[in-house]
């Protein structure tokens, strides 16, 4: 295989930084990445040199990487490193840094502002309200259908904030009740701030992830959320492809929504797919490589790549495409998903979640036969990533019992 100019990646901690180590690796290019010290990315056949993760600002260390490394092409994982890379230049030197600019990255990280450029566009979209200082939140919370969902407009944004006050994150909080929305509209009042509360919006998580270049979609993928961890919503578990012959209209306006936000690169567009109504309800746009890229790249969906070649290589031409029949499992959070639901039924916070025990754990068992199921750590043709997370989870478990 011809090796091509190599690619820093930043983040390969997780199974998503992992797999664009592997994506890009097996596509020949020599990947750089960096990360912790016991990253799993960093234990991958693909993963052709390593550095730990600098406490400096991104701007101070970077350049000297890629003058170090010869890299041409820069990409990242979360969306910290994504924030700090759109202050940067688009090139340095001759390295291309393939990450969003700060105009786009801005808009989709910011809940209402991307709710508001899809009611537009006649893209279905959950009641929302902002709570603000001055609001009369008793009228408000009493105009509410329940349940409703708290989520931060933009999270990263808030996470220092709430880190300040004392407060967890939390992704989503489910509220039954005007009772429990006035507690929790109280529980902020210190930061001056609040949550968006957004109706619950019934059916299964769907994601239409494309790449965008000059506005047009050159790659395009889809997948069903079959369990997430937490149960109520939360990191995708086990998902399966979807074939691109369903949900076409959908997609368009996926790619509309993209193009109307100046977007270049991959995202993912996340709804919700109510069967019964045929009505999609969009929860926000992913701007970053998504919790379930794995499944992608069993796929054929190689995403990572498609930036890199069209950028680097100036390759313009079509992108394969993706096969539809495969399934994918994060097996760690996955067990922990059936572990509750089988022991613990009653921590689930979500009032419409409906537990299928035995369901549930036919499903976990028989995965391990299923010919379509693929792993987001374990691949037969990349072993040591996995060996490399079992031990770092036994250390996590060694660590908690000696504390």
């Amino acid at each position: 295989m011809s090796r091509h100019p190599p690619a820093i990646v930043l983040g390969v901690d997780s199974p998503i930084g992992l797999t664009v180590i592997r994506d890009l690796g097996s596509h020949g290019v020599p990947v750089h990445g960096v990360g912790k010290a016991a990253s799993i990315g960093r234990a991958s056949r693909y993963c052709t040199s390593f550095s730990e993760r600098s406490q400096r600002p991104i701007g101070q260390w970077l350049p000297e990487m890629i003058e170090a490394t010869g890299a041409a092409a820069v990409l990242a994982i979360s969306e910290n490193d994504l924030a700090a890379l759109a202050d940067l230049p688009q090139r340095i030197g001759d390295c291309e840094i393939l990450t969003p600019r700060a105009s786009a990255l801005r808009l989709v990280l910011d809940k209402r502002e991307t709710l508001l450029r899809a009611a537009a566009l006649g893209i279905d979209t959950p009641q929302s309200w902002q709570p603000a200082d001055g609001d009369d939140f008793a009228a408000r919370a009493g105009g509410l259908g329940f349940p409703v969902v708290a989520k931060w407009a933009d999270p990263t944004a808030m996470l220092p904030k709430l880190e300040a006050h004392g407060f967890d994150f939390a992704k989503a909080e489910f509220i039954l009740d005007e009772g429990g929305l006035l507690a929790l509209l109280d529980r902020y009042r210190p930061l001056g701030c609040w949550p968006l509360i957004q109706s619950y919006c019934p059916g299964v998580g769907l994601g239409q992830m494309i790449h965008m270049a000059d506005g047009e979609a050159t790659l395009r993928f889809q997948h069903r959320r079959l369990h997430e961890w937490p149960p109520e919503g939360g990191v995708s578990t086990y998902c399966a492809a979807e074939p691109l012959d369903r949900h076409r209209d959908q997609m368009e306006r996926s790619i509309a929504l993209l193009r109307a936000a100046g977007w270049q690169g991959t995202a993912m567009v996340e709804y919700r797919f109510d069967a019964r109504t045929g009505r999609y309800w969009l929860m926000e746009i992913n701007g970053r490589f998504w919790g379930s890229l794995p499944l992608a790249w069993h796929c054929g969906a190689h995403f990572a790549w498609e930036a890199y070649r069209r950028a680097v290589l100036g390759d313009r031409g079509p992108a394969a495409a993706p096969g539809d029949t495969l399934r994918a499992r994060y097996m760690i959070p996955e067990t922990r998903r059936l572990l509750r639901i089988l022991f613990s039924r009653s921590s689930i916070a979500d009032p419409m979640f409906r537990p299928r025990p035995l369901a549930d754990l036919a499903s976990y068992v028989l995965g391990f036969i299923d010919p379509r199921t693929r792993y987001y750590v374990m691949s037969l043709r990349d072993p040591a990533p996995f060996i490399r997370d079992l031990v770092n989870v036994l250390g996590k478990a060694v660590r908690r019992g000696s504390s």
